[in-house]
């Protein structure tokens, strides 16, 4: 069974300044309002390098690359009515 640490890592976590230099994963998934699963691809469809270390830390010229991404859809398709 998973530990709850394991469970907390793909979890968004409020971060204490949100306009901070730097970011963890985590907190950056929190200030966009999407998952985490959702930077962890942008980071790779960009081919963004997270600030070296033990966690990956995002600046803030990283989340404005991530949050510039928005070319998906979201929510609901909405179809064109006939006229």
């Amino acid at each position: 069974m998973p530990s709850d640490k394991y469970l907390r890592y793909g979890l968004p976590i409020e971060p204490a300044d949100p306009d901070a230099e730097f970011l963890t994963v985590q907190e950056t998934a929190f200030v966009l309002n999407c998952s985490v699963d959702t930077v962890r691809r942008r980071i790779k469809e960009l081919g963004i390098k997270p600030k070296a270390g033990r966690r990956k830390m995002l600046s803030r010229r990283n989340r404005l690359d991530i949050n510039g991404t928005e070319d998906r859809p979201r929510g609901r398709r909405v179809r064109a009515e006939a006229a």
